[in-house]
């Protein structure tokens, strides 16, 4: 385990001295190294899967209750919750 932290803080080491026009390159090959992240396909992958969850269901019925009960309960979702600081 050791060794691959090592590994992963030389990369990090190594993407932080490229210089800016570099780093900015890479960020947007990201999602071409880590198809894993490219989200979209993932859900699709999920929404599109018709095996029964009745567990999953009823969890979901009773929220989408409660929140038709009392939806003031349920705060609003804001870009900051989704920040890596919060």
């Amino acid at each position: 385990m050791l060794l691959l932290m090592s590994t992963a803080r030389e990369i990090e080491e190594a993407i932080r001295s490229l210089p800016p026009a570099e780093r900015d390159r890479l960020l947007h090959n990201i999602p071409d190294l880590f198809p894993e992240l490219g989200g979209d396909a993932e859900w699709e992958r999920i929404i599109r899967d018709e095996r029964s969850r009745p567990a999953l269901t009823q969890m979901l019925d009773e929220i989408e209750d409660a929140f038709r009960r009392e939806p003031e309960k349920f705060p609003e979702v804001d870009e900051r919750d989704f920040s890596s600081g919060s």
